[in-house]
């Protein structure tokens, strides 16, 4: 089969671009041909909260990355769709995730249609976005109504497209498959000794770019529960802030937090992610709201127990005393959690469990389920 991928890809950065690398190499693993068409310019300056959207690390030499398309240049859409029209691939999966890119992914989309042969599938990461804008509505569905299917990573997705209307097309949900792009596993007390860490102190780790709804303020809140204060624990902070740090800094302030945190808030490049995941004891994912999250992936393939709260499709991958804990997304209730793992040492148990479910997410599922959607019709 003849694949093309749409979406974000080296030199870009981020979860989305190691996801679509990934993808590729599953679909070659499959023996398919695999081609992605990523962007020239992904956003706006004044859209993108961080320091820079490129990475300085090398480029994957086993993928095919071709940068051409600017999500403002519509003369670029024009190009890409018209060249892959031409080209007639069997499947173009586009990764759709923010309503601002339905521009841009429905023109293209729109015009591969047009030869009559290649099926378009949506690998739909959000179709509600986190953080609502003027006009998602229309954004969003222009790019739907140019899809043939979709394959969603949460059952939360797959119910809001249903509520958007689209019901009728081919789409299935299947569960975000591991990160096991970033090495394995590391002894602890090597991992602590790579980020010059002491090993008198016990570790948690909230890991990702910080948003709002992300809720490291709520984790901050419960960092300051005299129970948790007691012990020995320190929180690693490790992510890009993606919007004001100050309200943060606020909170840390307030409670006398500055020595029971480890900061490292500038972009993780590939190469130190396991350091920080090795060193933790547990994962923290303390989200307001949520679809589904890379974070946890990442989680599994270092087999770290997690604790995530009980918000959108968050919590459907995270089964509640097998490899972590569920809990409401309030500071008290993460506070108790932390409490009840150190005091009933509860990580290797959970760590075994993490293991044992981690077989379950394999990217050979993910390339099946594509090729379902495509070969269905309405």
């Amino acid at each position: 089969m003849k694949v093309v991928i749409i979406g974000p890809a080296y030199p870009l950065r981020g979860g989305l671009a190691t996801y679509d690398e990934r993808l590729a190499r599953a679909f070659q693993a499959a023996g398919d041909q695999v081609h992605i068409v990523t962007f020239s310019l992904q956003y706006p300056d004044f859209l993108f909260p961080g320091q820079t959207q490129f990475s300085t690390e090398p480029g994957p030499t086993d993928i095919d990355i071709e940068v051409s398309l600017n999500s403002v240049n519509p003369l670029t859409w024009w190009q890409v769709g018209r060249k892959l029209r031409r080209e007639r691939p069997d499947m173009v999966i586009f990764r759709f995730w923010l309503p601002f890119m339905g521009p841009a992914l429905g023109t293209v989309a729109r015009l591969v249609r047009g030869n009559g042969h290649t099926r378009v599938v949506a690998i739909t990461d959000n179709v509600i976005p986190h953080e609502k804008r003027p006009g998602d509505g229309p954004l969003t569905r222009y790019f739907l109504s140019a899809c043939d299917g979709f394959v969603t990573m949460s059952r939360s997705v797959l119910l809001d497209l249903q509520a958007l209307g689209y019901a009728g097309k081919p789409a299935l949900y299947r569960p975000h498959p591991l990160y096991d792009n970033f090495g394995p596993a590391k002894p602890k007390a090597e991992a602590l000794a790579a980020l010059g860490l002491p090993a008198q102190f016990r570790y948690v780790l909230f890991f990702g770019f910080i948003r709002a709804y992300k809720g490291l303020d709520v984790l901050l809140e419960a960092l300051a529960d005299p129970r948790v204060a007691a012990l020995p624990v320190k929180l690693i902070i490790a992510g890009e802030f993606y919007e004001d740090a100050a309200p943060y800094e606020a909170l840390i302030k307030k409670h006398h937090l500055e020595n029971r945190l480890v900061r490292a808030t500038d972009f993780i490049p590939n190469e130190r992610v396991a350091d920080y995941f090795s060193a933790a004891d547990m994962v923290i994912q303390p989200y307001k709201n949520a679809t589904q999250s890379g974070v946890s992936q990442v989680a599994y393939h270092f087999g770290r127990p997690m604790l995530v709260t009980d918000v959108g499709g968050l919590a459907e991958l995270i089964p509640h005393g097998v490899v972590g804990y569920v809990v409401p997304p309030t500071p008290a209730a993460i506070a108790d959690t932390l409490v009840d793992f150190y005091a009933h040492d509860r990580e290797e148990t959970l760590a075994a469990g993490v293991r044992q479910e981690a077989r379950k997410f394999s990217w050979e599922v993910m390339v099946a389920a594509l090729k379902e959607v495509a070969a269905k019709r309405p």
